[in-house]
């Protein structure tokens, strides 16, 4: 289900955004390299429940691609402005990996507009927080002496649980084949990742939160959702034994109840 994309302005950068579904709005923010449609089944599970809001973070898709890098905050502001454009005062906000990075910022800097906070297979950054995974670290390695699509699809492979069907590792292949980042966005992306530290800070997030990971993550260690559960304010955290970094490809159905219990 994929309507067509509504335009938002932040500064002079457009972003693409759109809403699907009714009732209680909910803020949709992505990773790295992944457009708004880049969350498999869950995205249309959530909107049976939620008017479901989700954009383009600035350098893929439909948004303007300015040149780098980007902050977090920075994206933090493009997805406030989405939500403005919206028309939404406030919103439930649910972030994935460097969308959980941006999600912190929006409750940090504008915490009037949160209602319940859910962050996802992410990390609060800085010098405490877990580095990344020995097996992407290799992989980034080996990925410049490999033939491009299949550097693609054995980053699609790492990034869900070991025992991730055949038939999934291929449907987000092929989705990430029709969506391709711009490669100054997406460096200019994952440079806002590398610089997000929000570790001394997550003690003023005020939004009631629930915090999301799965256990077999090889990009974003599992253990940086204990720092995050441990150091914002009464904090739930729910773990997904064995599940992978795209957990919500994997278990969209198990994500969706998750979320959905959490806000309700």
């Amino acid at each position: 289900m994929t309507t067509a994309a509504l335009e938002a302005r932040s500064g002079d950068v457009r972003i693409a955004y759109e809403v699907l579904g009714d009732g209680p709005p909910l803020l949709l923010c992505q990773g790295l390299g992944y457009t708004r449609t880049g969350w498999g089944p869950a995205r249309e599970l959530l909107a049976e429940r939620f008017a479901v809001v989700c954009f383009d973070n600035r350098g893929i898709g439909g948004s303007d691609v300015p040149p780098g890098p980007y902050t977090a905050p920075q994206l933090a502001a493009d997805a406030l402005a989405v939500l403005e454009a919206a028309g939404f005062e406030r919103a439930h906000v649910v972030g994935a990996s460097l969308g959980g990075m941006v999600a912190q910022e929006v409750a940090l800097a504008a915490p009037g507009r949160v209602d319940k906070l859910v962050l996802a297979c992410t990390s609060p950054g800085g010098a405490q927080a877990f580095p990344m995974p020995a097996a992407t670290v290799a992989l980034f390695a080996q990925a410049s002496v490999l033939e491009p699509l299949d550097a693609l699809r054995r980053f699609v492979a790492n990034a869900l649980a070991p025992d991730a069907p055949a038939e999934l590792v291929e449907e987000i292949y092929a989705y990430r084949v029709a969506h391709p980042p711009d490669l100054a966005g997406w460096q200019a992306q994952a440079a806002a990742g590398a610089a997000h530290d929000a570790y001394g800070r997550l003690s003023q997030i005020a939004a009631p939160t629930l915090v999301l990971h799965g256990t077999a993550d090889n990009v974003v260690d599992h253990r940086n959702a204990e720092l995050l559960a441990e150091r914002i304010p009464n904090a739930r955290l729910e773990l997904f034994a064995g599940a992978g970094h795209l957990f919500f490809w994997e278990q969209p159905e198990r994500f969706a109840e998750a979320v959905e219990g959490f806000l309700a």
